[in-house]
C-alpha cells in the first residue's frame, strides 16, 4: 500500500487507571475459553443532547470512551466534564445514511462540495474540546464513497493527533481502508451493544464483545446513553476484572492494533 502521509499521525491517548471491582460472572455458563484474558473498549455515542441522561453515562466506572455530537446543546460542557473526569473524548461526526435519517447539526452529506465538506468538518472538530479521535454517526451512505472518505482523511492527516473509528454501519464501508491508506491510526467497531434495548439482549452483546476479544486479543463495542444500556453497564462493568477482562480507552486499543499491523510497523520504521 502506498503511503499518502509523510509523517506518522500521532495519538494523544489518555492513560487512565482502571477502577473495576471483582464480582461474580455475568452469565451462568462459563467455559474454558472464558478463562482467557480479554481487552475491550466501549464507546458511548450520541452524547450532547440530554444533559441529565448524558451525565449518568459519564458516571460509568472505568475508562469508558465518549463520542460527542457537535452542535448539540450540551456537547461542549459535557466534553469538558468528561475530560476533568479523565475520560477519553471523541467527536461523533454526523454522516449521511442510506435511510437519509435526520442528522442534526454539523452533518456531512453526499451532495457537499469538497470545500463545504472540509469547512463543516473543521467546525465539527473544533466544537468538541479535548477530542483525541472521531467516529461516524450513522454514515451508511457516506462511508461507502471513496471521494468523501478521502476528504475526511485529508483533514485528519493535517490534524495529526486524531485516531479514526469506523462505526461500521454498513458492511460496504470503505472508511477503514482509506484510513489505512492514509496512515491514520484506526480501528473498527466489532459489536453494537444496544440495537435492541432489552437488558438481556444488551448483556448478550456485551458477552459477545468479550468473547470476540478473547478470540482475537481485543474488541470494540459501541453503545448509547439509553437508560437500559446504562443500567446494564453500571451492573456489569465492575465485574469485568474478575472475569479476566480489561477495559481500556479506545486510543489504547488503536495503539495495540497499529502495533500488531506489519504494514504499520514497516511504515513507522522508515
Amino acid at each position: 500500500m502506498k503511503p499518502r502521509c509523510k509523517q506518522p499521525c500521532k495519538l494523544s491517548g489518555l492513560l487512565l487507571a482502571l477502577s473495576l471491582l471483582p464480582a461474580s460472572g455475568m452469565v451462568a455458563a462459563v467455559d474454558a475459553a472464558e478463562t482467557q484474558a480479554a481487552v475491550i473498549g466501549i464507546i458511548i455515542d450520541d452524547i450532547g443532547n440530554l444533559a441529565s441522561r448524558d451525565r449518568r453515562a459519564l458516571n460509568l466506572p472505568g475508562p469508558v470512551t465518549y463520542a460527542f455530537l457537535p452542535g448539540t446543546p450540551h456537547a461542549r460542557e459535557l466534553a469538558e466534564l468528561a475530560h476533568r473526569r479523565r475520560k477519553e473524548v471523541m467527536v461523533h461526526l454526523p454522516m449521511e445514511s442510506m435511510e437519509h435519517n435526520p442528522l442534526g447539526p454539523g452533518a456531512l452529506t453526499l451532495d457537499m462540495t469538497e470545500q463545504a465538506f472540509a469547512k463543516q468538518l473543521q467546525l465539527d472538530l473544533d466544537a468538541i474540546p479535548y477530542a483525541v479521535g472521531i467516529n461516524n454517526h450513522m454514515g451508511s451512505l457516506l462511508t461507502q464513497h471513496p471521494g468523501h472518505m478521502q476528504w475526511l482523511m485529508n483533514t485528519l492527516r493535517q490534524r495529526k493527533n486524531l485516531y479514526f473509528v469506523d462505526s461500521y454501519t454498513t458492511k460496504t464501508s470503505i472508511a477503514q481502508q482509506l484510513a489505512n491508506e492514509n496512515w491514520i491510526p484506526n480501528i473498527r467497531r466489532d459489536v453494537f451493544l444496544d440495537h435492541d434495548r432489552n437488558p438481556d439482549t444488551i448483556r448478550f452483546h456485551l458477552r459477545r464483545l468479550i468473547n470476540k476479544a478473547r478470540q482475537k486479543g481485543r474488541a470494540l463495542g459501541i453503545g448509547h446513553p439509553f437508560p437500559e444500556t446504562m443500567a446494564v453497564l453500571e451492573q456489569e462493568l465492575p465485574k469485568l476484572q474478575a472475569q479476566g477482562v480489561t477495559l481500556l480507552p479506545v486510543s489504547q486499543l488503536v495503539n495495540r492494533a497499529m502495533e500488531d499491523s506489519q504494514s504499520w510497523q514497516a511504515y513507522l520504521s522508515h
